[in-house]
């Protein structure tokens, strides 16, 4: 069942959701808020936490009202398969965060998915570390194995010029599957899974490293062995910077701490989800008047772009 109670919607004239779980925390709502209002718009998200992505699925398509949702874990690869089709960008990474509609010639609805976290996590680099020497033509680093981690591996090897790809994880299935799918999808050359400290002690130091699993302390074999593995890396005399994607329940993680503490820049997760750059790419697209569309172009540089098949207004998404 849903972990909350759906609002009275009467008063919203579109209405989106944040689907995933945990997602109480999330202050998704009120920017969205923001963002329809500024615009004179009558729309609103609701939260959809549940661990339950069926029930999910058929609200979606019962409400009529239904604009999009953004997808944050554990739905960002589960939720491929129920979608008409995918962005070139939800294609190649293999997972999607954003979830729009476009209706094709007979009117029927399309669910659409695209992924923006590798605009976000591109963004966070090129805006916080000011020379990207410190990365670029390097090896990066991924810590976990979900839909962020692809995203990740996606924007360090094809935006931010980084190579080989290093990924940690405690699942050793779980990067397998991540590998496999990269090299489907013509971007998975050159990921190297690294599963014990004796072969992270002989790899060259990386210039950037990507954390996308949850803030806890490492309880089984499997979770010690991976953060002793990224420990290593991280003590290299060569520093680098530091995405930790996880900010709740607060962006001051154990790894954020540990990097911070050995002299690494720690770039906090939120960067990744509220530049511009990323918010105008984290959109879902709708039949809207072109006059809101323009008052919308005003307030954003570089200019925002859609594709003409549907006029579109972008929604901020952040989980």
């Amino acid at each position: 069942m849903a972990h909350f109670t759906l609002p009275d919607p009467s008063s919203l004239e579109r209405v989106a959701y944040l689907v995933g779980f945990p997602i109480a925390h999330s202050l998704s709502p009120l920017l969205h808020h923001t963002i329809y209002s500024s615009i004179g718009k009558p729309w609103g998200q609701r939260l959809y936490e549940t661990r339950d992505l069926n029930e999910f699925l058929q609200h979606m398509r019962k409400d009529q009202k239904f604009l999009g949702s953004s997808v944050t874990m554990p739905y960002k690869v589960a939720i491929i398969p129920h979608l008409d089709e995918l962005t070139p960008e939800g294609e190649a990474i293999g997972a999607i965060n954003t979830l729009f509609i476009r209706n094709d010639e007979s009117g029927r609805r399309r669910y659409c998915g695209t992924n923006t976290d590798c605009i976000g996590i591109r963004e966070a680099f090129l805006q916080n570390v000011s020379d990207d020497s410190v990365y670029r033509g390097k090896p990066a680093l991924v810590v976990g194995g979900g839909g962020t981690a692809r995203a990740a591996v996606y924007a360090l090897q094809n935006y931010l010029g980084c190579s080989p790809i290093y990924m940690v994880n405690r699942d050793e299935s779980e990067v397998r599957a991540v590998i496999d799918e990269c090299n489907a999808r013509g971007f998975g050359k050159d990921i190297i899974h690294v599963s014990t400290v004796a072969q992270a002690e002989q790899l060259r130091a990386p210039g950037a490293v990507v954390s996308a699993v949850p803030d806890f302390a490492p309880v089984s074999e499997e979770e010690k062995i991976a953060r002793q593995v990224l420990a290593v890396f991280l003590r290299t005399q060569e520093k680098g910077a530091l995405l930790e994607m996880c900010y709740h329940p607060s962006p001051k993680t154990e790894i954020a701490g540990l990097a911070t503490n050995l002299g690494w820049q720690v770039i906090i997760g939120t960067e990744a989800v509220r530049n511009p750059c990323h918010w105008r790419f984290g959109f879902h697209f709708a039949k809207y008047d072109q006059e809101c569309l323009e008052t919308a172009q005003i307030h954003h540089t570089p200019p925002l772009t859609f594709s003409r098949a549907t006029s579109a207004i972008f929604i901020l998404r952040i989980f």
